[in-house]
Order: structure tokens, then C-alpha cells, then sequence
């Protein structure tokens, strides 16, 4: 019985074609005449490098045939260098040849590029180079943090001006004269300065403009001038300016209060005749944003009392700070003057023009009414930061 013989299956005895024949390749038999054959070309062909004779029973691994083929690949590099012979040894290892591997190359590349690297000059732009110090021994960082405090004391001071009566602010610098000179005197112009550059114009600048054409020798009083730069500009021009502040500077600024009395020669009218006054030297008077106490209109009979007849009355003031420009213009009526002209195209600042006309002497009573109106002009209050 056959093997695994299972009732009705039946297995053909016959062999398979698998079994028929064995299709697995097999190894050429080389003959003598073929070996010897081989070995003349290959002694051939060393001839030709010139480099002896390459023994027969070595053989380069697969490993070294790979690298071989590597290093005998196009060259990266644009400059094409002609190989040397190589030979080849029982290890692979080619010898002679100027050739690089594709890991040499990259290994040569990044040393290049390190030593590059080193020898490569800073670059200035990448350091820092340190704070600049002025003159005054602060980096521009210093300086601006400094303009930033000035322009604080500034306003702090100058809201301070405008909610006190002039007497106070004299009380002020009479209690501790240090700490105005120090704060006030040099901040305060600075802050000012620094105020009026953000404007389209300056009203000093304009006035030092207009009154350059004025005839030589005019007087003009400057109250509430400040650091006194109008006195500096027109000085050469033959021009006479009398500078007042509450605060002397020495050379140009008198210290005096200007809303209460100023060291100027001139009077009032004594009874109800209308007069001018007497004894008066000054031809103009000028009020560029100073009417700043709240007993503000006592500089305008001040400058009543001090310009001669048909003298003139100059105003600049902040244009946020009228409630009704028709009021103050008013009020300064009152006092004995008389409005010119009006400039409003500017939109920071109004000019008045008033001259001077005459009237009769101001009752204790009346005077205390026109003092009570100073409230048509605003005190100017700043944004706390």
C-alpha cells in the first residue's frame, strides 16, 4: 500500500517537473587556457599604470570595491584635478590619489568653515557698543529720563503758578529760593522750551519777528519773560527791553511782581477826569502767556499804569484757557484799553493788540469786581501721567 494512500484520492507516481530537473545555476568550470588568459591582461594592465604587478590571490572586499567606486565619482568641486595612478591593495586603501570620499569632503568642508569662523573679524554690527556720556556725564537713556522730569516739575509747577495769587508764588520763592532756583529756574524755562516746540509757532518768536521793525530805541517791558529771550534777541537791534519774572537771572530778568507792582515809573488818574496818567517811559508792553496767577488782572492795570499814552498792550495767551474771548476782551476794556486787532489763526495760542485810552481813577469797589471776573481764564491743568 502507498504512503498516505487515502480511499478516493489518487497521487500520479510519475516525478514532477521540479523533479524532472533542477534549474539552480551553476559555476562556470573555468578552464586553464581562460585563467591564464585572465592573468596576462591583468599583468597587461598594471604595466600600463606602472606600478607593478598586482598579486593574484588578493581580492578588494565589497566594502573597499564601494569606497573605490566612491572616490573614483565626478568631484564636487568645479576645479577638476587630474587622479594620479591608483593601485589597488589587498585592504581596498587607494593610494596616490588626490580624490576625496564624499565623508572627507564633507569633514574637509566643515573644518574649512570652522577655521572661517575663527578667523573671521567681529562683526560691529553684532556688539553692542556702550552708552554714549555727554558732557554732562549722562548716556542719551539719562538725558531723556531728565527732559521727562523736567517736563513733570514744569507742569507741576506751572499748574501751581496758575491756581495761586501772585503774592503766594513771591512767598514761594522767598521761603525757599534754593529749590526754585534749582527746579524752577532751570527746569522750568527748559520745560517751557520744550512745551512751545511742539507748536506751530512760538509767540515770542513772533513778537521778536514784528518788533524788529519797530525805530530803534523803543521801549518795550517784557513781564513774565522768562529766561528773557526776547531781551537777548532785540538788545542788538538797538532796541530797549526792560525783562520782569519772579525770579532774577543777574543779567537781563528784574525780579517783581507783576500783577502787584512793578519798578516802572508812572501813576493812575487821581479823580473822575479821564486821564493817560503821568511819567510813563514804556512804549509797549507785552503779557506772552503770563497772566498766569489768579489775580491776573491786576498785570493789566499794571501795564495801564506804566505805558504812555496811545501805548501799546501785546497778549498771547492759550487758546484752551478763554471760556469767551468776548469776556476778557471786555474786562481788558475796562481797565483802560482799547482792542485793534485779534489774531486766531493759530491753533494754540490767541494775539490781542490793545491800545491804550484814557479813563477816570478805578474805585476800591469796582476794582474788586473787575478781580473777581479773572475767572474767564482758565487755569491750565495737565494730565497726570
Amino acid at each position: 500500500m502507498a504512503l498516505f494512500d487515502v480511499p478516493g484520492w489518487t497521487v500520479p507516481t510519475e516525478p514532477t517537473p521540479a523533479q524532472a530537473g533542477s534549474k539552480k545555476r551553476k559555476r562556470r568550470q573555468h578552464s586553464p587556457d581562460d585563467i591564464q588568459s585572465a592573468q596576462a591582461n591583468l599583468d597587461k594592465l598594471v604595466r600600463m599604470l606602472g606600478h607593478g604587478r598586482l598579486d593574484s590571490d588578493s581580492r578588494p572586499s565589497k566594502k573597499n570595491k564601494s569606497r573605490a567606486k566612491v572616490s573614483q565619482g565626478t568631484p564636487t568641486s568645479r576645479n577638476v584635478e587630474v587622479p594620479t595612478p591608483e593601485v589597488f591593495t589587498a585592504k581596498g586603501v587607494v593610494a596616490g590619489s588626490k580624490t576625496k570620499t564624499k565623508r572627507q569632503h564633507k569633514e574637509s568642508k566643515n573644518s574649512k568653515s570652522s577655521s572661517t569662523e575663527k578667523l573671521a573679524p567681529p562683526d560691529p554690527s553684532s556688539e553692542r557698543p556702550p552708552p554714549v556720556q555727554e558732557k554732562s556725564g549722562l548716556t542719551p537713556l539719562q538725558k531723556h529720563m531728565k527732559q521727562n522730569l523736567g517736563g513733570a516739575h514744569f507742569r507741576l509747577i506751572n499748574e501751581k503758578l496758575y491756581k495761586s495769587h501772585s503774592t503766594e508764588a513771591i512767598e514761594m520763592m522767598k521761603t525757599d529760593p534754593k529749590v526754585f532756583q534749582d527746579v524752577s529756574n532751570i527746569l522750568y524755562h527748559d520745560g517751557f522750551r520744550h512745551q512751545v516746540q511742539s507748536w506751530p509757532s512760538n509767540p515770542v518768536s513772533h513778537y521778536i519777528d514784528e518788533f524788529s521793525k519797530y525805530p530803534p530805541k523803543t521801549v518795550i517791558a517784557d513781564l513774565g519773560c522768562g529766561d528773557a529771550a526776547m531781551a537777548k534777541a532785540l538788545h542788538p537791534k538797538n532796541l530797549n527791553v526792560l525783562s520782569f519774572d519772579l525770579v532774577s537771572d543777574g543779567t537781563f530778568v528784574v525780579e517783581a511782581d507783576i500783577c502787584s507792582r512793578l519798578p516802572l515809573p508812572g501813576s493812575e488818574p487821581s479823580s473822575v477826569e479821564r486821564t493817560e496818567g503821568e511819567g510813563q517811559i514804556v512804549d509797549i508792553v507785552v503779557c506772552a502767556l503770563s497772566l498766569m496767577s489768579t489775580n491776573w488782572p491786576g498785570c493789566i492795570r499794571e501795564a495801564w499804569r506804566i505805558l504812555r499814552p496811545g501805548g501799546e498792550l501785546r497778549i498771547a495767551e492759550v487758546v484752551s484757557r478763554f471760556t469767551a474771548a468776548e469776556d476778557f476782551i471786555s474786562l481788558v476794556g475796562d481797565v483802560g484799553f482799547k482792542l485793534k486787532k485779534k489774531d486766531d489763526r493759530n491753533t494754540h495760542f490767541t494775539l490781542f493788540q490793545f491800545k491804550k485810552v484814557a479813563r477816570a481813577t478805578i474805585p476800591h469797589r469796582e476794582w474788586s469786581t473787575l478781580l473777581s471776573r479773572g475767572g474767564i481764564l482758565k487755569p491750565c491743568e495737565y494730565k497726570r501721567r
